[in-house]
């Protein structure tokens, strides 16, 4: 049976999805990835975080972005 890593209480960081035990968010994870940091940079920094936590985040994120939404881009100023 595989491992849950994300989970989403209304009690926990506002409802956010945080990892499984912590209250780091997916939001927070991502935000690092994005501005560089590698997975190694993020586990040292967060020493409660395993890689699969990681990459069941990322893995997290994807499926919620392949909802039936869309997300219109600004557009920039002319």
């Amino acid at each position: 049976m595989q491992r849950q890593w994300v989970i989403s209480n209304p009690k926990v960081m506002m409802g956010k999805p945080v990892i499984v035990g912590t209250r780091i968010t997916v939001e927070l994870i991502l935000e690092k990835l994005a501005a560089g940091e590698t997975i190694e940079q993020v586990l040292e920094a967060h020493p409660q975080l395993t890689r699969e936590a990681i990459l069941a985040a990322l893995a997290f994120a994807k499926e919620a972005l392949r909802a039936d939404v869309v997300y219109p881009l600004a557009e920039a100023p002319a």
